[in-house]
């Protein structure tokens, strides 16, 4: 990869705008107003990043923006932004402003809007993402964003305990930028983070959770650290910085339980499922933890109470039902003992779903190499085995669910069985017997172990 320096020196004159971005400037530009392309759109193409959206600025006010373009919507009007599209797509474009007194951590009274692009760039979280271009003036960078970013930092523009008590929610934004970029926090901007982070008590749960998710799903996951050391999980998840806390004395361990947890992120996929389990897998922890006469520490049943605090968690957060779901089912199981036997990976397959399992997989490969060298090859081994079967299974169709026995309940009812309870309990002893022998998974042989389970309850 390319040093940041040296990328960005090659895009500084030459970012190129997408056709309708670059018309919808133009057409600003045409009628005696400024317009410009701002924010993270700016910073990605300075990064060889690909902008996930293109926002546009102007000193048109949104009346005007509204009578230039054939099709409009008034998603932000209040505030100066009219959603300008053009094929099918929408372009936020937004009047040059200044923010008004912020009443709740988050959100102004009131916006002013100004003609001077300077007024509307200072009000802007970082400087790296203070910067405006379009092809008439190039690079409008008045906070010295670009230093930055050759830099690697991520600062404040302008006074930083200003940014962040008028937008709380900017004190996790930057840590999230670090993980994803790997940058620095510079230090005047980190102290004022120390120093609010309290205010994120003022935060919906819904944006905690967005920059939550993007942060673990970083590059650079480990930055969950930042978060404690700067007092943020104290204030959105307090369980987490009781886990750092947590020493383990242990042969397996040679990390505490939060740093262990860290290492463990970062030797999984970039996943929001398997991150946020990695997460929340050890949780448990210090809760369970005993301590035997040799100064052992031992945390029995950390899974069940990892998974109750996981739960608890992520609701608080207001995770959907379907995260929350795989996410608790991983963090319970993750110390699920599979024997290396073909019968016993079948059952472990039925038991945590065929959608869960190769996860399962993935999580205690992780949570392995975020453990110390005792006994490390024999686990990786024993996890090696445990995967070839599982992939012998999937390659030879082997039946590990209702859903792939060779029979229904219609075929039950053709052998004289009445619909009910004992249908279904009839269904899951036919599976328990493929389960241990897939070969009897066909409509005849299972026929005549329906006779012999009949013929053994009578």
């Amino acid at each position: 990869m390319e040093p940041v320096k040296e990328v960005m020196m090659k895009n500084i004159k030459r970012i190129s705008l997408p056709e309708d971005v670059r018309k919808i400037i133009n057409t600003i530009e045409e009628a005696g107003f400024e317009a410009y392309a701002v924010g993270g759109c700016v910073r990605d193409c300075l990064l060889s990043r690909v902008p996930g959206d293109w926002d546009i600025t102007t000193s048109a006010k949104p009346e005007q923006i509204k009578a230039l373009f054939r099709k409009t919507i008034d998603t932000g009007i209040a505030h100066g932004t009219v959603t300008v599209m053009m094929h099918h797509v929408g372009y936020e474009v937004t009047t040059y402003r200044i923010d008004g007194e912020y009443e709740d951590a988050r959100h102004p009274k009131e916006v002013i809007f100004t003609p001077d692009l300077k007024e509307d760039l200072r009000r802007r979280d970082f400087t790296i993402n203070a910067m405006a271009y379009n092809e008439r003036n190039g690079i409008v960078d008045l906070f010295h964003g670009v230093q930055d970013l050759e830099q690697g930092i991520i600062r404040a523009v302008g006074n930083p305990v200003e940014r962040f008590e008028e937008d709380a929610l900017r004190i996790m934004r930057a840590v999230r930028f670090c993980a994803q970029l790997g940058y620095e926090i510079e230090e005047e901007t980190k102290a004022a983070i120390k120093k609010l982070s309290g205010n994120l008590k003022y935060i919906s749960a819904e944006r905690i959770q967005v920059e939550l998710v993007k942060l673990v799903k970083s590059p650079h996951p480990e930055r969950v650290r930042d978060l404690y050391e700067t007092g943020i999980t104290a204030v959105i998840m307090p369980e987490f910085d009781v886990v750092m806390e947590t020493k383990q004395n242990n042969p397996h361990h040679k990390f505490s339980v939060g740093e262990h947890t860290i290492h463990s992120m970062t030797a999984i996929e970039a996943d929001k499922v398997l991150r946020l389990t990695m997460l929340f897998h050890d949780f448990g922890k210090p809760l369970c933890k005993t301590t035997d006469e040799e100064g052992i520490d031992h945390f029995h049943g950390h899974g069940l109470k990892s998974e109750e605090l996981c739960i608890d968690i992520l609701k608080r957060l207001k995770f959907d039902n379907d995260t929350i779901r795989r996410v608790s089912k991983l963090v319970k199981n993750h110390d699920y003992d599979v024997v290396p036997e073909k019968k016993y990976v079948r059952r472990a397959i039925n038991r945590l779903g065929e959608e869960i399992f190769p996860l399962l997989l993935k999580v205690k490969q992780a949570d392995t190499k975020a453990q110390s060298d005792y006994l490390r090859k024999e686990k990786e081994q024993r996890l090696h085995e445990i995967s070839g079967l599982y992939e012998e299974i999937l390659k030879d169709r082997e039946c590990v669910s209702l859903q792939s026995l060779a029979v229904k309940g219609s075929d039950l009812i053709a052998w004289g069985m009445k619909p009910g309870k004992e249908m279904g309990e009839m269904l899951f002893l036919l599976l328990d017997e493929v389960l241990e022998n897939p070969s009897l998974n066909h409509k005849d042989k299972l026929y005549h172990c329906y006779l012999r389970i009949k013929e053994n309850k009578s």
